[in-house]
């Protein structure tokens, strides 16, 4: 049996803008537009948190590719209105994912990516949590999903979050895996952790896997309105995600793990304790 090849395992953060990295990741006064390519010089890939709030047009992507460098792989959101479907406060179930109310946004969006080249990572449709009003079950959400995946063009790869924790079940999981889309593995505070998951369901459904720590936005708003250093101890957490992450070495080809400022407070600090406490599970047990 040939060897397998050993997967390639990407760390970065949810987004490269923040105000409070001025003169802790960033050198103070470093222009917004340069601030990618210093974000590039410490981390190999980072999600594009922006493309959420509105389609970057292709110059602003064409952007994108010319300040990273060869190897850079940037992810992105698809925008709110294909997810959310609209921009008011509720979702709008008759909306999301309908392809007549969609189409235009989600092939400009998709358009624009495509300018990235090799350098696009993983496009992810993050869902809101979605009551009765939006979907009345399941089932019917899954129909949506599985037709809307259908239609989407294949040299892209596309990652799916859920935040109905009762929809996290073998149904979605094998829709995704049917239609070659990885499953979102995702810390928010109304969720199961992730590796509590795992020991319930195979969460691979791709051949990437996709992480998100993202944390309690509320928590870390109360405690400073300047993300600028670590304001919580987050330790057991990354021992864990530790564990899971070292496991998908075992099941993915490619691995994407993202860390937003929310976990802890400073993203940055975050992933390299992330990285650093896998390295040293991987030296324990080999």
């Amino acid at each position: 049996m040939a060897e397998r090849t050993p997967a390639q395992l990407r760390y970065g953060c949810s987004s490269w803008t923040e105000k409070g990295w001025s003169g802790t990741f960033y050198p103070p006064g470093l222009p917004p537009r340069a601030q990618l390519a210093h974000y590039a010089t410490h981390f190999d890939t980072v999600e594009a948190d922006v493309t959420y709030y509105r389609t970057p047009d292709r110059a602003l992507v064409r952007g994108w590719a010319e300040r990273t460098p060869e190897s850079f792989v940037l992810s992105a959101k698809f925008p709110r209105n294909i997810v959310h479907g609209g921009e008011a406060a509720q979702p709008d179930g008759a909306k999301v994912l309908q392809w007549e109310h969609v189409a235009r946004e989600c092939e400009a969006f998709l358009d624009a990516m495509a300018l990235l080249g090799p350098k696009c990572g993983p496009l992810v449709l993050q869902f809101p949590y979605f009551n009765r009003s939006a979907f009345t079950s399941a089932g019917a959400f899954l129909e949506r999903l599985d037709a809307f995946l259908e239609r989407l063009p294949r040299e892209f790869r596309y990652a799916v979050e859920v935040r109905n924790k009762a929809w996290i079940d073998a149904p979605l999981l094998d829709l995704l895996r049917r239609r070659g889309a990885a499953f979102v593995m995702v810390e928010l505070p109304y969720l199961p952790h992730p590796l509590e998951l795992a020991q319930r369901f195979e969460l691979v459904t791709s051949d990437f896997a996709y992480a998100r720590l993202i944390g309690d936005r509320k928590k870390i708003d109360a405690l400073s309105d300047v993300l600028d250093r670590t304001l919580i101890d987050q330790s057991e957490s990354i021992g864990r995600w530790a564990e899971l992450v070292h496991g998908l070495l075992a099941k993915a080809q490619r691995v994407y793990v993202y860390a937003n400022n929310h976990f802890a407070g400073f993203a940055p600090e975050t992933i390299r304790a992330l990285a650093q406490r896998v390295t040293a599970l991987d030296a324990e047990r080999t």
